[in-house]
């Protein structure tokens, strides 16, 4: 066809001849091709037509094929206003990217008052709101599944329904709750859950399936889909890389994708990369702090990381801010179990792991190859009580007071004061365990609960940058988890 007259003439001839009704055009500059839209019922006609007209050509090789696309949909943005406005056909594309619809091709005059694109027909609809929000003509609405309705879903959920309303009427957007999971139970709606009575409702619903719950949330008919993931089940998460290659975006503050080998989370990077779906995690360190993005933030902007350190857990700050003396260890340990202050088996605050985990997402954002087993974890469990059950466990953690009351004794002896910390250095270095600071050191002077995280990079290095709060807490790692969900509906377009 390149360079070969007549050959649209001869094209749309034939069809004119046949009364085949030709309602988009579209040809490349190169002439490898032309493509036209047609009623799907003239489809097994116009091919008839077009292999006959062309038949020497086919013949002889100087056209390759005809191909026959069936089961397509055109939609289309017409307004006087587009004229000489720029950025609407960046607007159009990008508004069906991010809705993951592929765009077969492509039609627009000179007069740049129409543009045409021919979809997939099962992908119409989901097309149709995805351009409509991004012009503001409908909500920009998110089809949202929660996993994991315990602690702090509960709280997300509130805080959701809280807020729904405001930010309908003040951002245009429509956060749809169509999808609830928890251990045993899952409660799926065609529009949106009632959030008001979703407790009672769960008690009726349906056994938990996440393959189909994964596929009611991605509705066909909704351009943008995203599951929260507020659970800390190392399976939910091996999930992820198959929900981000489909498009489903992720907000979590489970740690455990993020943690786990190397090669699971490069290939959910990878998966991310291919569809263009998020994956946010902001509440993996550091509850509602801005630690992952002010890491970044000093990354993307040049600056040179030399080390990491903090207080990254909330129970170990409140168990060694109490530790004075006046009660012991396993005392403290007792009571902050009793108020609800640590893990069900105070263990899994007690080993570290949940530190070294916090560790290894911070180095591997530093762009470090770390593993769990790269960092040297100093356990306050002591190694004979690891089996046992949990009562058992806490009766008997009293046998071991005397070894950390002689260290509390040497540390008080030397002006100083005991705290569970995490270290990161440039050359990879990362210990989590208990160190010594003076009376004046930012790690001394917290609120009982308090995350703490000091940077020393090359900007930062006379004085560090330190990130101070709330670590810990339904409220605040839900609220964590809340501005992500916001800050995608930002990335998919949602002027918030």
């Amino acid at each position: 066809m390149i360079g070969v007259p007549g050959t649209a003439h001869r094209l749309f001839g034939a069809l004119r001849d046949e009364d085949i009704s030709v309602i988009l055009i579209s040809q490349g500059s190169s002439e490898h091709s032309i493509c036209f839209a047609i009623p799907q019922s003239q489809a097994a006609l116009a091919e008839r037509v077009v292999r006959r007209a062309f038949a020497m050509e086919l013949r002889e090789g100087q056209i390759q094929s005809v191909e026959v696309s069936r089961d397509c949909a055109i939609v289309a943005v017409v307004g006087d206003g587009m004229a000489g406005t720029h950025g609407v056909s960046a607007k159009v594309f990008g508004a069906l990217g991010k809705a993951a619809v592929n765009v077969r091709a492509i039609a627009q005059g000179a007069s740049e008052r129409n543009i045409s694109a021919v979809i997939d027909g099962r992908d119409a609809t989901k097309a149709l709101r995805a351009m409509h929000s991004s012009f503001y003509l409908s909500p920009h609405t998110l089809s949202i599944g929660l996993v994991g309705p315990g602690t702090v879903g509960s709280v997300l959920l509130d805080q959701i329904a809280s807020q729904a309303a405001r930010l309908q009427r003040d951002f245009n957007v429509d956060l749809r709750v169509r999808g609830i999971a928890g251990r045993g139970r899952m409660l799926l709606a065609e529009r949106s859950i009632d959030l008001s009575d979703w407790r009672k409702a769960m008690k009726s619903a349906e056994p938990t399936d996440l393959r189909r719950f994964a596929e009611h949330v991605a509705a066909d008919h909704l351009p943008h889909r995203v599951i929260i993931d507020c659970t800390a089940d190392a399976g939910v998460g091996a999930r992820y890389a198959g929900w981000l290659a489909a498009g489903v975006h992720v907000v979590t503050p489970n740690k455990k994708a993020n943690s786990g080998p190397m090669q699971d989370y490069r290939a959910l990077r990878e998966a991310g990369r291919h569809s263009g779906a998020h994956f946010l995690y902001e509440a993996n360190v550091g509850a509602g702090l801005p630690v992952i993005m002010t890491l970044r933030d000093l990354r993307e902007t040049g600056d040179e990381i030399r080390s990491i350190e903090g207080i990254f857990s909330g129970t170990l700050a409140y168990l060694f801010n109490l530790f004075d003396g006046q009660a012991s260890f396993s005392e403290i340990v007792r009571d902050a179990r009793a108020k609800g202050y640590t893990e069900p088996d105070p263990r899994d605050d007690l080993s570290g792991m949940d530190v070294a985990r916090k560790l290894i997402i911070l180095g591997r954002e530093m762009g470090m190859t770390l593993e769990l087993d790269d960092v040297r974890v100093q356990s306050l469990v002591p190694a004979a009580l690891t089996g046992c059950g949990v009562d058992e466990f806490l009766e008997r953690l009293s046998d071991y007071d005397g070894e950390m009351n002689g260290m509390l004794e040497e540390t008080r002896k030397a002006g100083m004061v005991l705290r569970y910390v995490g270290r990161l250095t440039a050359d990879g270095g990362a210990t989590v365990g208990v160190e010594r600071f003076e009376r004046s050191h930012p790690f001394a002077n917290m609120a009982l609960t308090d995350n703490i995280v000091r940077f020393v990079t090359a900007r930062y290095c006379e004085n560090p940058l330190i990130v101070q709060g709330p670590g810990a807490g339904p409220a605040v790692t839900a609220g964590g988890v809340f501005g992500d969900l916001l800050r995608l509906a930002a990335y998919l377009g949602a002027r918030i």
